[in-house]
Order: C-alpha cells, then structure tokens, then sequence
C-alpha cells in the first residue's frame, strides 16, 4: 500500500506534518477526516525518497528483548504515575532500535488522538502478538494496566529464558559439527591428495577405508566449487523445505519422537501451554479467547490441534482438562491431573501457573544435563571419525615402509 508525506490542520488551526499508508490520496483525506484532521497537502513517497533512514526501518528487526525492556519499564513508568502517553515518549526516547522507537512514538500518537492503547497495539501485529494485545486489553477493561503490563513482561522474560536455554544446549554440538564439516573438507582437499600420490606412485593394493576416502578426495579436489555449492544448495533447500506445510508437519513429528530430544519439547511446550493460559485467565480473558490465542502462540502442529479441539471441548460444556488427559502422548499426564484439580477447585490459574513453573524447571535441569551427555558422545563421535581416518592412511603407509 502506498506511503503518503502530508500535512494537516488540527481544529484548533494547528498544522500537523506525518506520513501514512492509504490506498489513495481521498483514501487518505477521509482516514484524516475520522481523526477531525484537514489535509492540506499530500504527496506519495517514491523510490527516490528513499534514504538510509528509511532502509534502515525495513531492515532492522525488534529483538523479543528489546519489547520485554519496553513491557517492563512502561509498567513501571505507570504505576509511579506517569501519563502513558508521557512515559511511551519517554521510551521513545530512550530506545535505541531506529524501527521501535518509530512503533513506539506512533502509539503515543495514537493515545493522543483518543485510541485505547490495545487499539494502538493492534496496528503492529507483527510486533506485539494476540497475546500481549488481548492482556493490554483485558487490563484496561478491568483498570488494571499495570498488572497485565506485569503479566505479560514476565510471561515474556520466562519464554525468552526457556529459549534461550533451549538454544544455548544445542549451540555447542552445532557448532563442533560444522566445524568437523569445514576441517574435513580442507583435509580432503589438500591434506589426503599429498598422501595418496604416493600410494599411486607405488600401485599398492590399498585397503577400502583408503579408498573410500580417496574416492571422495578426488572428487572434492576435481569439483570443489560444485561441491560446496551442492552443500550450500543443500542447506538453503532443507532450510526452505521446512517452512513448507509438510516440512513443518514432518519436523514437528520427528522432534516429538527423538530419543533424548522429544521429553525436553514435551515439556517446553507443556510449559508454554500452561504459562500462556495462566496468565491469560488471571487477566479475565474467556475461555475460548485464551485457547484460541494460545493456539496462535503455539509453534508445534501437534500442540495447535490439541488446543483447537480443546476450544471445541469447552464449548460444548465439557471439562478442559478431559482434552489434555486424552492426549497425554503430546501432554505429560501431569498436565491434564493438574488441570483437573484446578477446575475441581476453582483455581485453574493458580494451578496452570505452578505447572508452568515446573517444567520450566525440568527444562532448565534437562538443558543442563543434556549439555553434560553431548559432551561425551561428540568426543566419541570425532574420536571415531579421525581415528578411521587415521587408519585409512597410517595403513597403507607402515605397508610401505615394511616393503622397502
């Protein structure tokens, strides 16, 4: 949609100078007579007002960090008493990210021409998600903004340092495998090639091992750029494969069937689950606008059928927790227990709350301990790789020395 330069006269006579999206210049007149704005000029912006400001907005991306400082300090800023229009300017202000603090002053503009703030929310979807709208919302209609602000900061926080644990587990083993990938294939091309012409010149009759490793030399050394190429083009394929409905069906299925793997993402999710649904039914969210929402939040395929016949479930007067009994292969059975004694006692909240915390727990001891069983099995791994490696080369080269 087209990005509009205007200004604009206030009632008061005032001018008012900013930019807009509309499909048109009379969209854009009627979107400013709705605000008891006059436009009095507009001009669409053009390729040729581009500027490295404005490439600079399109390409930098809003950290979840960065919109948990924001969640934390704007609750702060209100509960001391300032105006919210005056601390999101104060935090327009303060905020570093070029593309935030533009999303941050427009919603002090908003708030200023007499948008709710979930309003406001609801024009960066890509920014702030269901869930932080619909808690922003539910704090306002109740009077609690604070709160909700407090709820959805620390809901925040505890998803980032889940993943954050989460992704550092994985980071080492990562790493250690490509780097065997780069270091194989430097010995390959200009390690083995110096030994194996050795072996050529002699005609030895040479053990498989040495074979193999000669076979894949030769041709890393013949096609090296078609090689890398062939595995560039593999990564980005696969990459690309799984953002694919299928693909992401299919990786959603093995990560819930790895050994080792599978409990930690059990888990994670279990403790999404529960986390999302606590804090969103402690901000008075409905029912089924809190499965809906958390459906949305979800990542897993799996995760987001169970809680869609979930909402089904509860409308149709049946108990939630029967739903994640039922399913108990994607929930561990302490979820839907749990689940149950919360409802049977009118604390559902409270009780997805501790569940939360629980298997935040578990993932954070699983993370570490999972870091601590790696270890080993990559050190076997490598140790495997260099000493058959080891073999293939010293074989051929003590047959050698024991002929002459």
């Amino acid at each position: 949609m087209p990005i509009f330069n205007y200004i604009a006269k206030t009632a008061e006579g005032r001018n008012v100078e900013d930019r807009a999206e509309a499909a048109g210049k009379s969209e854009l007149v009627k979107m400013m007579k709705e605000k008891g704005l006059t436009v009095i000029f507009a001009r669409e912006e053009t390729l040729t007002n581009f500027d490295l400001t404005k490439i600079n907005l399109m390409l930098t991306r809003i950290k979840l960090r960065d919109k948990i400082i924001f969640t934390r300090n704007l609750s702060s800023m209100i509960s001391s008493g300032i105006a919210l229009s005056r601390a999101l300017e104060i935090l327009g202000k303060q905020t570093t990210n070029i593309k935030f603090k533009s999303i941050i002053l427009s919603l002090k503009k908003s708030i200023e021409e007499g948008d709710p703030f979930s309003t406001a929310l609801k024009k960066y979807p890509d920014v702030f998600s269901s869930l932080f709208n619909s808690m922003v919302r539910a704090g306002e209609e109740s009077g609690k903004l604070v709160e909700a602000l407090d709820v959805v900061g620390q809901q925040l926080e505890q998803g980032y340092t889940l993943r954050k644990k989460v992704k550092s587990a994985m980071m080492y083993p990562t790493i250690v495998f490509c780097a065997m990938i780069i270091i194989g294939i430097i010995m390959f091309i200009y390690v083995v090639p110096t030994l194996t012409s050795t072996f050529k010149e002699f005609n030895m009759e040479l053990p498989m091992s040495t074979k193999i490793i000669m076979i894949i030399s030769d041709f890393l050394v013949a096609n090296t750029v078609l090689a890398i190429s062939s595995i560039i083009g593999f990564v980005i394929a696969f990459t690309l494969g799984l953002r694919t409905k299928i693909g992401m069906r299919l990786s959603d299925y093995v990560a819930l069937h790895i050994p080792g793997i599978s409990g930690i993402v059990k888990q994670y999710n279990a403790a999404q689950t529960a986390r999302t649904l606590s804090s969103l039914f402690s901000s008075g969210v409905t029912v089924i606008e809190a499965l809906d929402i958390t459906e949305d939040v979800m990542q897993n395929s799996y995760y987001k059928e169970v809680l869609a016949k979930a909402k089904d479930t509860v409308q149709k007067g049946i108990p939630l927790s029967s739903v994640f009994l039922e399913n108990q292969d994607i929930y561990p059975l302490l979820v839907g227990e749990m689940m149950q004694v919360g409802e049977e006692t009118g604390k559902l909240a409270t009780m997805l709350e501790k569940i939360a915390v629980f298997f935040e727990d578990e993932v954070s001891t699983v993370t570490k301990d999972l870091s601590t069983v790696i270890e080993p099995i990559l050190m076997l791994f490598i140790a495997s790789a260099v000493g058959f490696f080891a073999i293939a080369m010293i074989t051929p080269m003590y047959k050698l020395t024991a002929s002459m």
